[in-house]
Parts: C-alpha cells; sequence; structure tokens
C-alpha cells in the first residue's frame, strides 16, 4: 500500500529547514509520497515564538539548534536578522508552486537556504524573485502566482487542518494516524514507515 505522510511546516522555520532534506531522503527511500501543509504556528494548540520565551530557555533553544544545524550539516546565520522582514509571505510562494504541481520542494529549500543560511530577506517579494530565479525558478510567475485568493484559500484551510490534527509546532509528521513533532523525531517516523510504531 502507498504511503502517505502529512508534513506541516513553516517557510520561516529554522528545525523544518535543517529536517528537511534528511526527511525528503527518509520519505523518498521508503517511496512515500509527501503531502504538503505550509501553515503559522498555532499558538491555540499550545505553539510558542522563541521570542515569547524566557531568556533561558530561548537560549537554550538556540544552542540547541545549532547542535542539530552541526549534526545536520547546515551553518545557520544568525547575524543582521533584525531587518528581515516576516517571511510568512513565501509561505504563499511555496503554496503557488505546490498547487500548479511545480517543484514546491525545491522552491522551499531555495528560499529557507537564503533565509537561514544568508540572511536574506524573504519576506520582501523582489528578494524572492531572485532567489528563485537564480535557482531556476520562474520568480516572477511564483510571485504572481502566490498573489491569488485560492492561494490564501489554501493557506487557510491549511491551518485548519492542522489545528484539527493537533498539530502546534515546526515542523511536524503525521503518518498512519500518528503525530511526530520536530525534526528530531525523524528516527520515530522512520521505524513506523517500517513497520514498527512504537507506543511509549
Amino acid at each position: 500500500m502507498a504511503k502517505t505522510i502529512d508534513y506541516f511546516f513553516g517557510i520561516g522555520s529554522p528545525w523544518a529547514f535543517i529536517g528537511l532534506e534528511p526527511f525528503a531522503e527518509l520519505a523518498n527511500r521508503f517511496d512515500a509520497e509527501i503531502r504538503p501543509f505550509v501553515i503559522p504556528l498555532l499558538e491555540e494548540n499550545g505553539g510558542i515564538f522563541s521570542r515569547n520565551r524566557p531568556e533561558p530557555r530561548r537560549a537554550y533553544w538556540t544552542t540547541d539548534l545549532k547542535r542539530w544545524a552541526a549534526v545536520r550539516g547546515k551553518k545557520l546565520n544568525f547575524e543582521n536578522r533584525a531587518g528581515l522582514s516576516d517571511p510568512t509571505p513565501a509561505g504563499f510562494t511555496v503554496l503557488a508552486a505546490q498547487l500548479d504541481g511545480a517543484d514546491w520542494l525545491g522552491v522551499t529549500k531555495a528560499l529557507q537556504s537564503a533565509f537561514w543560511e544568508r540572511a536574506e530577506d524573504i519576506g520582501n517579494p523582489d528578494v524572492r524573485k531572485a532567489i528563485l530565479s537564480a535557482a531556476g525558478f520562474d520568480g516572477d510567475a511564483l510571485e504572481a502566482r502566490a498573489q491569488e485568493e485560492d492561494i490564501r484559500n489554501a493557506w487557510t484551510s491549511n491551518t485548519e487542518t492542522a489545528k484539527a490534527a493537533g498539530v502546534f509546532g515546526f515542523p511536524t509528521f503525521s503518518y498512519d494516524g500518528e503525530l511526530y513533532w520536530g525534526q528530531d523525531s525523524l528516527p520515530f517516523l522512520e521505524r513506523h514507515l517500517a513497520g514498527e510504531k512504537l507506543i511509549a
């Protein structure tokens, strides 16, 4: 039977960024389809922005993120980020690619790499166009498509689906009735895909 993994993520999440490639490789290895859901952080379900956490927890969050980035072979740029725009509109660009059957995974990689490795302002449409064009996509067409109403409707639908599923953080993987939160839960997802469903 074909395997399908629902993938809930935010375009501005560093955890989603560093876990994207290993997740895609895992899904490919098990011949599983990835069904992407670009969403905002769901505070009503318990999601907490890092900026709203107490300083000791924020400091640990940053250290742990750097550790995991090193494990995943990524180098995150934490400098000069204060002036960056809200990256949420970049999620609409990913949705535009997805809804039109384009390479949403490639678009996501290009935008997240620019945001987290080079601190580029992916909230700015001109910056997004340049990033996507350099990556081999039609940046102008994707940006124009991202402004259409069905993209906003898809964003709302994705959000409602995530709420109903109990999603609260990024990234979250849903497979065979089980949720796995965080890129560090990929080993559990791997076992589940292999037929071993772990229950605490």
